[in-house]
């Protein structure tokens, strides 16, 4: 879901054909997430996590440690199982004859955790606050497709007279002309064009119901968000800042990801050691983040209780179009030099133990379309010296500043600091420059200095999964205006292929023009890919077995506790 999130259109991309299949000593589970071993409904497990960036409403929260507990707390029309497999929940049925103009049936009696019903204008209320612009919602962009968006999502752009350009949202419209509710059980939608698999981002997070107290004071409600999923906060002020939140089984719930224990606890971190260190003591009952010296020693610290397996998970290290030293020609070939400078392959061997492999393009190999040899990405190949002839090209069009180190930004939590130390001191060896990491606690310290357009150097990105499709990883963070392009790079040739793959008939027809929209990437190099993932997890005693899903978040509701 996100940063570890979208151009005109969402689209036409098959349901990846993942073979997740765990490769851990964790031992075999149901494909549903579930254990088959019994074990304790009542207890509450405890995992880890860090600070939210944003308050819990599902359209604003695009980042990984908000997104965990948002999935929890909330149902949608759709959801998706361990394989990536979208599953009705709560639509009866979606269907299109056209591609173009949908009819949705919501289930009837189902009801929030209050006690107030989700009819099908509670989905048209909550996809319209989505959308409109005035409301800041970070994933508005997802309702792209919907015919009359671009009216709620209007900004204006104002020149000050500092010089600098701010937009501030000019919505001329509140709602989405295609977006209907005709009775309690039916909504209507109607695209600006036809997208034959559109109904497959159903179950994002952005597509949540939200009930009426959430529109009506979204701040106060995002504290003490009410859902409809299988966990509920345990009490008012369950979300302890820069500390915990605690969840409880929804006892209500009914649907595919029924809770097998009492409930969920995410303790925030901001080094993964100590983390690691609780887990051994049983302190800590699961963690998808492992310092990076144990990941050579996971699976003997922790035997029958790992497991790892590839996900839709991908790190890129982004480089800001702001950042002088990076634009122009010289800045296109500078980026260039930096992709060769780095040693992927060794760094995912020495530093990750081989739970990363070098990337070979913008999107996973797990993502159904996947291409290798793209035109352009031999920019990922290690080669120093062709690194330093491009760094030395740059120079003479325009001087490198070195009056600092290039800073490379990061949270400190997750194990970064190790691989960001090797990609330095490549930078140093191979270009003769000076780098660092630029150190944060919180994940969502980053993320802020990103949206704000105030990196001084690099960033690490990285990208999980929304829903299964190659398009995902590509228009939500490099589209223009996209909600997790941060960095704002813009290129309309990119656009323009997005689009056309959007409105394609085949899914094979859809991909190639994805890929042919990666070649644009390479050209130009907004961030360069760095590896991919194969998530490894780990358990404490108080677990029967833990298991992650096809994007490689945990499944927290199919653990079981002893």
């Amino acid at each position: 879901m996100r940063f570890t999130r979208t151009s005109k259109a969402l689209g036409i991309v098959a349901i990846a054909a993942l073979a997740l299949t765990g490769c851990g000593a964790g031992g075999g589970g149901s494909t549903d997430g579930s254990s088959n071993a019994a074990g304790d409904p009542n207890k509450v497990i405890t995992a880890y996590s860090n600070e939210p960036q944003n308050p819990l409403l599902p359209a604003n929260t695009n980042e990984v440690y908000g997104g965990r507990v948002v999935n929890l707390l909330f149902e949608g029309l759709r959801s998706y199982d361990a394989n990536g497999k979208a599953v009705n929940a709560l639509a009866d049925s979606i269907e299109s004859s056209d591609a173009q103009n949908w009819t949705i049936k919501v289930k009837q009696g189902q009801k929030f955790t209050n006690g107030e019903a989700i009819t099908a204008k509670t989905f048209v209320d909550s996809w319209n606050f989505a959308a409109n612009s005035k409301n800041l919602q970070n994933n508005g962009f997802f309702f792209e497709s919907i015919a009359g968006y671009d009216d709620v999502s209007a900004v204006n752009s104002v020149k000050g007279a500092d010089g600098k350009t701010t937009t501030t949202p000019a919505p001329k419209a509140d709602t989405m002309s295609g977006l209907k509710a005709t009775d309690d059980s039916t909504i209507t939608v109607k695209l600006a064009q036809p997208e034959a698999d559109w109904s497959l981002r159903l179950g994002y997070s952005a597509f949540y119901p939200l009930p009426s107290a959430a529109l009506a004071d979204p701040k106060t409600y995002g504290e003490n968000p009410v859902g409809n999923g299988p966990y509920k906060f345990e009490k008012q002020g369950s979300w302890v800042h820069d500390q915990s939140i605690t969840l409880v089984k929804n006892a209500d719930y009914k649907g595919t990801r029924e809770a097998k224990n009492g409930g969920v606890t995410f303790k925030f971190y901001t080094d993964p050691g100590p983390a690691y260190t609780d887990l051994q003591s049983d302190n800590l009952d699961v963690s998808d983040v492992l310092p990076s010296n144990a990941l050579k020693t996971y699976v003997n610290d922790f035997p029958g209780r790992n497991a790892t397996k590839p996900v839709a998970t991908d790190s890129t290290l982004n480089i800001p179009g702001y950042n002088p030293n990076f634009q122009g020609e010289a800045g296109k070939l500078r980026r260039q030099a930096l992709s060769y400078a780095i040693n992927r392959e060794e760094i995912a061997k020495v530093v990750f133990n081989g739970t990363r492999t070098p990337a070979k393009a913008f999107a996973p190999p797990v993502i159904d379309g996947f291409k290798e040899g793209i035109k352009g990405s031999e920019v990922l190949n290690f080669d120093p010296a062709k690194a330093k002839d491009l760094w030395a090209q740059a120079n003479k069009i325009q001087p490198y500043d070195d009056s600092k180190p290039l800073q490379i930004a990061s949270n400190t939590d997750g194990g970064n600091k190790e691989w960001i130390d090797a990609v330095a001191n490549g930078f140093k060896n191979n270009l003769g420059i000076q780098a660092e990491i630029q150190p944060f606690a919180k994940f969502a310290e980053v993320l802020n200095l990103r949206k704000s357009q105030q990196l001084p150097g690099l960033t690490r990105a990285g990208w999980q999964g929304d829903y299964p499709s190659l398009y995902n990883f590509l228009g939500p963070v490099w589209a223009t205006g996209a909600s997790s392009n941060y960095e704002k790079y813009s290129n309309p040739e990119f656009d323009k292929l997005l689009k056309e793959g959007l409105a394609a008939k085949s899914t094979d027809e859809a991909n190639a023009k994805f890929n042919q929209a990666q070649e644009i990437l390479f050209q130009d190099l907004p961030g360069l890919p760095l590896w991919d993932q194969a998530r490894a997890i780990v358990w404490s005693n108080n677990v029967v077995k833990a298991e992650t899903g096809w994007n490689g978040e945990i499944l927290y509701y199919g653990i079981t506790a002893k």
